[in-house]
């Protein structure tokens, strides 16, 4: 297969029909401007022709590296199928569109904790927080609206490494690497 967005989609549905715990989790990697790096992890949210959606608090500290420096790595591990993605390019917003779809697909609660978190800052303790969703839950009855602070990043890999386990750590390793044409291309490399 040359198309590897779609091989990664294909390992993530087996995956996920495998019923490995928390298919979607994905290690984030990120760089401030100065080049200092962090990492945490992310749920992947889709998977396109494109490349790789996942959602945050565009205050966190991830949102404001990828906004100095926006560049990213993924990985996904799925030890069970001894299978492994990584992925690497630059990263850019999701249109607010695309933001507010997603957002309606999650839990009231999920939402209200969007409104109610000030991701990566500093809270006084857990009750501040449990006030902030009561005051959240009271102030959206009905519907709520997706916070003008959240939304949704996309990952557009100009490289993706795909890794399986193999007898004697002789593991498959490919890696494709996106042209100037756009075109993908593949060189397997040493395990």
């Amino acid at each position: 297969m040359t198309e590897p967005l779609a091989r990664f989609s294909e390992w993530y549905e087996h995956a996920v029909a495998a019923g490995v715990v928390e298919p979607e989790a994905m290690a984030l990697a990120t760089a401030s401007a100065d080049g200092i790096p962090s990492v945490r992890f992310v749920l992947l949210k889709g998977i396109d022709d494109r490349g790789v959606e996942f959602f945050t608090n565009y205050e966190s500290r991830k949102a404001r590296e990828l906004t100095e420096n926006p560049r990213a790595a993924l990985a996904i591990l799925w030890k069970p199928l001894q299978r492994q993605v990584r992925l690497e390019g630059p990263v850019e917003l999701l249109s607010g569109e695309e933001s507010d779809a997603y957002f309606a697909t999650r839990s009231r609660g999920s939402q209200l904790g969007a409104w109610a978190s000030r991701q990566s800052e500093a809270i006084p303790d857990r009750e501040w927080l449990e006030t902030r969703l009561r005051e959240m839950d009271t102030s959206y009855p009905e519907i709520v609206p997706r916070p003008p602070h959240w939304g949704g990043f996309l990952l557009r890999p100009g490289t993706i490494e795909f890794w399986e386990g193999r007898p004697n750590r002789l593991h498959d390793r490919e890696a494709f690497t996106r042209g100037a044409d756009g075109a993908w291309h593949a060189r397997r490399l040493s395990p």
